[in-house]
Parts: C-alpha cells; sequence; structure tokens
C-alpha cells in the first residue's frame, strides 16, 4: 500500500494509471531495494540482481513505444517511477535513467531503423546495459570543447579519445559515445569487447557507492558505419539527451527527500529528551515544516513539468529551474534530517546520510547548480553569461 506525502492532495491531479505505476514502484523500493540497499553502499557495489526484476517491470525506456517493448508511459508516470526509486537510492535512479534517458533516447531518436530494433528491446527487458559517453576529464560543464575524435576510415570510423564519471561504464554491453568526426559532434554505438575499448571502474568513492561510475578509453577503436547514430549532429542532440536525464532527476530527488523527511518525523515523534519528543520543540518544527514546505513546492513544479512535457511545450530551461532548485533543496533537507537525528544520523540504521552522500554528486552531475543559474539567468536576461 502506498505511503507518500501529499500535503496539497496533488494526487487529485494524477491518474488512476499515473498512481498505479507509482504504487508499483513503491512496492519494487520496500521490498527489493530497501532491504539490501544499505549493505551495497557500504560494499561499494551495485545490486546487479535488481536489473532483471526492473526489466519485468517495465521501468526501462518507460516512455518509449511499445513496439520496442517498452511501457509507453506519459511523461508524469515516467517521473513517478524516478521519484520512487531514488526514495530507495540515488544510484537505483541514475541506472534506469542512464539507460532510459541517454542510451534509449538517443538510439529511437537519432538511430537507424536498424539500430533501434536490434537495441530497443534488449536495453527495455535488461538483457544489455548501456552507458552515455560525453563528459571528458578535461571538459565537463562545457561539452563542447570534448577531445575525443573520430576519423572516417574504409567501411567506418576510428575512435580516439576518453571519458569520465560514466555511470554504468563498467559492466555496460553498449556506450552512446559523442566525439567529433570532421569538426562537428556525432553519436556512435560502441560495442563491448571491441578492441582498443576498456571501461576501469572508478574506485574511492564517497557517494553513490551503488552505482558503477567508470572511465571510458579509445585507442584506436573501429567503430563499423551501422554503429554512427545517423541522425545526430552537433551538440545539440547530446544536450537534448542531458534534457531527458534532468527531467528524471529532477523528479528522482523528490523521492530522497521524502525519504530524508520521513525519517526526520518519525524518528522527532519517537526520541524524548528532556520531557518530551524532540518533536514537540520549535526548532525541530521549524525544520520539519522547512522540508515540507520545500517537498510540496518541488511536487507541484514536478506534475507541471511533465504536464508540459507531454503537451510538447516544456523548454530545457523549465528544466534547468527545476533540476537547480529540486537538488539544492533536496540536500539541505538530507543535511537538515542529519541534524534532527543527532549523532544517530550518521548510522547506516537510517538513511540520511547515504542520501545526503549521494545527493553531493547528483546536484553536480548532469549540469552544475552554477551552470543551470547561468542557463536560467541567460534566458531571463537575454545576455550569456558564458562563452557559447
Amino acid at each position: 500500500m502506498y505511503k507518500g506525502l501529499d500535503y496539497y492532495s496533488f494526487d487529485s491531479l494524477l491518474s488512476e494509471d499515473e498512481k498505479l505505476v507509482r504504487e508499483l514502484v513503491y512496492d519494487f523500493v520496500q521490498a527489493d531495494v530497501l532491504p539490501i540497499i544499505e549493505e551495497h553502499n557500504r560494499q561499494g557495489r551495485f545490486p546487479f540482481e535488481l536489473v532483471q526484476k526492473m526489466g519485468e517491470l517495465n521501468l526501462f525506456g518507460a516512455n518509449l513505444p511499445a513496439r520496442y517493448g517498452c511501457a509507453e508511459l506519459n511523461s508524469v508516470a515516467y517521473g513517478l517511477i524516478m521519484q520512487e526509486l531514488e526514495r530507495g537510492d540515488s544510484g537505483i535512479r541514475s541506472f534506469v535513467s542512464v539507460q532510459s534517458g541517454l542510451v534509449m533516447y538517443p538510439i529511437f531518436t537519432f538511430g537507424s531503423d536498424e539500430q533501434k530494433e536490434k537495441w530497443l528491446p534488449l536495453l527495455a527487458s535488461g538483457e544489455a546495459i548501456g552507458c552515455f559517453g560525453l563528459t571528458e576529464p578535461d571538459f565537463g560543464s562545457n561539452p563542447g570543447g570534448l577531445v575525443t575524435k573520430a576519423e572516417k576510415v574504409t567501411g567506418g570510423y576510428k575512435l580516439n579519445g576518453a571519458k569520465m564519471w560514466i555511470t554504468n561504464g563498467t559492466i555496460a554491453d553498449i556506450a552512446i559515445v559523442w566525439a567529433k568526426l570532421d569538426g562537428v559532434i556525432h553519436g556512435f554505438i560502441v560495442e563491448k569487447g571491441v578492441k582498443g575499448y576498456s571501461a576501469p571502474e572508478m574506485k574511492g568513492k564517497h557517494s553513490l557507492r551503488a552505482s558503477v561510475t567508470s572511465e571510458l578509453v579509445f585507442e584506436d577503436v573501429f567503430i563499423p558505419d551501422s554503429n554512427l547514430l545517423p541522425n545526430s549532429r552537433g551538440l545539440k542532440c547530446a544536450l537534448m539527451c542531458l534534457n531527458q536525464a534532468r527531467y528524471g532527476i529532477a523528479w528522482g530527488v523528490t523521492g530522497a527527500m521524502i525519504a530524508c523527511y520521513q525519517a526526520a518525523l518519525d524518528y522527532s515523534l519517537s526520541r524524548k529528551q528532556f520531557s518530551k519528543p524532540i518533536g514537540g520543540y520549535q526548532i525541530t518544527q521549524q525544520k520539519l515544516v522547512y522540508m515540507l514546505t520545500e517537498i510540496t513546492k518541488a511536487q507541484a513544479l514536478n506534475i507541471q513539468m511533465g504536464r508540459l512535457k507531454d503537451a510538447g511545450q516544456l523548454r530545457f530551461q523549465q528544466v534547468s529551474l527545476a533540476k537547480r532548485n529540486n537538488c539544492e533543496v533536496a540536500l539541505n533537507i538530507a543535511r537538515m534530517s542529519r541534524e534532527v537525528l543527532g549523532a544517530n544520523g550518521i548510522l547506516d540504521e537510517y538513511p540520511v546520510m547515504r542520501h545526503a552522500a549521494n545527493l553531493e554528486s547528483v546536484k553536480t552531475y548532469e549540469g552544475t547548480h552554477e551552470m543551470h543559474t547561468l542557463i536560467l539567468g541567460e534566458d531571463i536576461t537575454g545576455l550569456p553569461a558564458f562563452d557559447n
């Protein structure tokens, strides 16, 4: 039975199908994610055993057409999936978000019919895993400066370069890699096991520990003509993919907010100091009210953003606003929840410290807080504050 947070009766804005999807994923998180996630986080490993179940639940590419084995849901239902997954853990939501928004979406949007028919059903079922290679060691916030290069050769292309901070990279069967071909950025499908391609896992993370983060290295990697995404040309195509991911993040971190708020509220009602539960004191109530207010505002942003997306009216600047706002307040809420729990807040008996550590990364990836600020600043003034 779904137990969420709905102070402003937002459920009245959801269809029965949307609520059914949310409850399905809530039950999955309760039964399959929460019982194991702290141990996986402690050990620094991704719970690979969840992939098949998520495929069976049609969580991958859930907003893509049914002909490819996808659920063909609307954008709000897709967002609710992200919310409930990140209520479990950012690493689980990241896995699904990358598979869906950064691998399946570009194949669907920029790929050939043959590429779609080959890869989308495999990715939808979880039989194949994908990753997305845009960020480089020296080019993060400035992806247009990437130096990974593709050179035309007989029968295909030769790829050289490196990518950094790649979710799923080490375990991926395919990588959607963005490289400059004759000075113009294009997308390529790079398959695991080809000569010259390696994907070493990055270790030593204090954040997203239940997620695989990797480097991608290309040394004279041959890419056949059939693996060029034929309709990808220019940085705009790669940024369209990032916009899909940012949409999912804005929803996802709301789930982390709810998890932290609920942990703080429950603790405040059971933990007694002096003469009563700490929830009866003014400062604790102030913190709980801040959390509730910010979650409610984020929920309103998300639902309207989803409706605009389905109407074909959503601008990327509006996605930036939601990603920027929701990540910032999610991290504030996680830290504030830790304060309510006191010393107990650092224990993995409670989820707040794990969420706080994860959200440090989520606030940064798919566009830093500062870059989204500049995107919005240019939109409202017409004056770019960075080089185009």
